[in-house]
């Protein structure tokens, strides 16, 4: 009796697999019926994500989960039939397509020598790495993937350069007939445009984000019941599970991505701790600069100095250039290259001006030592014609591989509109829940007990000096509207003299800036020589 069961159900999913509804239908069908992806992956028994790249065309359906999403499918339709079909529209959704007509094979221009010698960039795994959207060196087209030396390219060379293909010889036939008067030509109206593919990508992001907010706000309505009004004991609740909710949400947003951050690279000493209790040998640059000006001018007259406080600095800072393939040994500056990431040996030049803090931090020693790739771009751009403050430093080695400015960038976009939601809202729980995923998620993704399902040590240095950066430009920003920098403090803490307001924005947006509040500085003001 089993073995018929089971034959009939091989038979049951031929006959529906032979002809699986297209992408766009398997979507239109969930949502005609109002159904999200968790519950339609709950029911077939996949991930969510799984769902999402059947819908999207990422991926097809395969067992175990294939069967029971071809019968919910055909239920589906025949509820919720599409509106154009003809006849019976469950039918001539899944009979069997017809066999199609063979073609003539059409022959493929020459590849031009310039771009012959071009490679996809892949992964340790193999599959070729997505970075920034550019035009296809080969043929113009638009595409994620790109070559070895950074420029835009479709993944194994699936495009050839456009060309005008050659005429159809003409064929050997009867006389023609004699002519006959030309019927008017009937005018074609014009068709509707069709949305490009980022306009596609973009819809399907927007529905994807909104999907992941509804996760995030169902966690915090889950732990605000289960501790029965008491916000603090749920806040708690929130706290402790940050880590393994971000790293899911994390794989969602990862979802149909051809690079799997899971497939760690091997990663060179230099990135691994010689001992627990000791760091490894990157210097993230995070100073505790303080003027010592102002303290000499307390003595003559009091100075007000305003505390301010960068709002979500780790979040902001997970839009930086990560390395997303195996780390490569260079010598020189033979490793540095706008389309490339990692860690790099420089020996930084003098800083020769005190009342701005020195962009590689407060060092004990002088002399060479190991930076990430934000840290080195902001002393490249320091040292360009546009700044000129200091000179270029001296690159020595650098580990570095292909890089993309988004990997984070879907991830980073949902924490900050769950934030802004909470903001608006004014929803104290929610504000704590997305705190703790984005800064946990940064400072747990290297080598962490608290976080076993990420291991990228050279990450996490990036995104926290990417925070350093950003504070720097800021400060930079401040002296140039003509406030007295007093102090640079950590990622996120900058002591300014004069109207800070007349230079930033007051408010709790990622672009603005607010005072910072403590015990010592209630007002987020104090006066230089009083308190320090």
């Amino acid at each position: 009796m089993s073995d018929e069961v089971s034959v009939e159900s091989l038979l049951e999913e031929a006959r529906l697999t032979a002809s699986m509804p297209p992408p766009q239908e398997r979507l239109r069908l969930r949502e005609a019926a109002g159904l999200t992806r968790a519950q339609v992956a709950a029911a077939v028994g996949v991930a969510r994500g799984t769902v999402q790249n059947w819908e999207s065309g990422a991926s097809t359906p395969v067992p175990p989960g294939r069967l029971p999403y071809l019968r919910l499918l055909r239920g589906l339709a025949e509820i919720h039939p599409a509106p154009a079909a003809h006849g019976d529209p469950v039918e001539a959704l899944f009979a069997p397509s017809s066999p199609p007509v063979p073609t003539a094979p059409v022959p493929v221009p020459p590849v031009p020598a310039a771009f012959a010698g071009l490679e996809t960039l892949r992964g340790p795994d193999g599959l070729a790495i997505e970075g920034d959207p550019g035009p296809c060196v080969r043929c113009g087209v638009e595409t994620t993937y790109q070559s070895t030396d950074g420029r835009p390219l479709h993944s194994g060379a699936l495009c050839q350069p456009a060309t005008t293909p050659p005429a159809p010889a003409p064929a050997v036939s009867a006389p023609a007939p004699a002519p006959v008067a030309a019927a008017p030509v009937p005018v074609s109206p014009v068709p509707a445009r069709v949305p490009t593919r980022p306009q596609r990508r973009t819809k399907s992001a927007e529905r994807a984000q909104a999907d992941l907010l509804e996760v995030i706000r169902d966690a915090v309505r889950e732990e605000a019941e289960r501790a029965g009004g008491d916000e603090e004991a749920a806040a708690v609740a929130l706290e402790k599970r940050a880590v393994p909710d971000v790293m899911d949400l994390f794989a969602e947003t990862r979802a149909g991505s051809r690079y799997e951050y899971t497939a760690y690279p091997t990663l060179p000493d230099i990135l691994h701790k010689p001992t627990k209790k000791r760091p490894d040998e990157i210097w993230e640059a995070r100073p505790r600069f303080r003027n010592p000006d102002y303290s000499m001018r307390a003595a003559q007259a009091d100075i007000k100095v305003t505390a301010l406080d960068t709002n979500a600095a780790y979040l902001s800072s997970m839009k930086c250039w990560l390395p997303i393939g195996r780390l490569e040994h260079t010598t020189g500056a033979d490793g540095v290259n706008p389309k490339r990431s990692g860690v790099h040996l420089i020996t930084p030049a003098p800083w020769t001006h005190p009342d701005l803090p020195d962009p590689i931090g407060d060092r004990d020693e002088p002399g060479a030592l190991w930076v990430t790739d934000a840290t080195l771009r902001l002393l490249l751009r320091l040292s360009g014609p546009k700044h000129g403050l200091t000179e270029a430093p001296e690159i020595h080695e650098s580990w570095t591989s292909g890089a993309t400015e988004n990997f984070l960038d879907a991830l980073r976009k949902l924490l900050a509109a769950a934030r802004e939601e909470a903001l608006t809202t004014q929803d104290a729980l929610l504000e704590t829940y997305v705190k703790s995923m984005y800064s946990k998620f940064v400072s747990t993704m290297g080598e962490s007990d608290t976080n076993r399902k990420i291991y990228r040590p050279d990450w996490m240095h990036i995104v926290r000096a990417q925070a350093h950066a950003n504070l720097w430009s800021k400060a930079y920003k401040a002296h140039q509207g003509g406030l007295g920098i007093v102090a640079m403090l950590g990622t996120d803490e900058l002591h300014v003299t004069g109207d800070p307001w007349t230079v930033f924005t007051q408010g709790r947006a990622l672009s603005q800036m607010k005072v910072k509040y403590s015990d010592a500085k209630a007002s987020g003001e104090y006066m230089v020589g009083r308190v320090n």
